[in-house]
């Protein structure tokens, strides 16, 4: 969802780091959590950057202090990723399922799909409290398949983040970078990647699933 549907996890990574200033607690890069840790969970991202100890009750008190703030800032800037309409309806027109694995939590889940108006177009949304472990671990990835009653190995899913495509990758599913928080060139080195594109502008449903029955490498447009 944050970096695919709507190009927006700087505003997720600048309320980070602004939390932990207001706290006076050091250990935290925007840039280091957009490479490292973006589109994982709350808790994990306070164990990576801050504490590997911290408990679940504090972790949660923070994290939903930092997911408060990015609310209130991003509420006038979040728009929809370029071209994903247009994608989203040729794959529903294609009777594509549509699921969404990501390491939001419920709230801001609904508030972004919300603000996009692209809640009734998912079949499934599988957050990290779902499931026993987040991202880089495959288990949303494989939830959703499960609910959409398919095998992982039918399954694309597009990423921004390498936890995610890591997740994918452990999940058995092929995968689209999107390169709305990392350069084309960190992903080169995942073998389940198919294709690297800017924004969905150039890409069509049919034109991506003919590119998986011939197994291309992947490619940047």
């Amino acid at each position: 969802m944050d970096g695919v549907l709507t190009d927006n996890m700087r505003f997720h990574a600048d309320s980070w780091v602004q939390l932990f200033r207001d706290f006076g607690l050091e250990g935290l890069d925007a840039e280091r959590y957009l490479v490292e840790t973006a589109g994982m969970k709350g808790l994990d991202v306070l164990r990576y950057f801050l504490d590997p100890n911290i408990s679940e009750t504090d972790a949660g008190r923070l994290t939903e202090l930092k997911d408060f703030l990015y609310r209130v800032t991003s509420r006038e800037l979040i728009k929809p990723m370029a071209g994903i309409e247009a994608f989203l309806d040729a794959a529903e027109t294609r009777e594509v399922l549509l699921g969404i694995g990501t390491g939001a939590c419920p709230k801001n889940i609904d508030y972004v799909l919300g603000i996009l108006k692209f809640t009734e177009k998912f079949q499934a949304i599988v957050d990290p409290f779902q499931v026993p472990r987040g991202k880089p671990h495959p288990d949303i990835f494989l939830r959703v398949a499960e609910l959409l009653d398919v095998q992982p190995s039918a399954c694309i899913v597009f990423e921004d983040a390498l936890p995610g495509v890591e997740a994918a990758q452990k999940a058995g599913m092929h995968c689209v970078a999107v390169t709305t928080t990392n350069s084309a060139k960190t992903f080169r080195h995942f073998e389940n990647i198919v294709q690297i594109i800017d924004d969905f502008t150039q890409l069509h449903p049919d034109d991506l699933l003919e590119k998986l029955s011939r197994r291309e490498p992947a490619t940047l447009i």
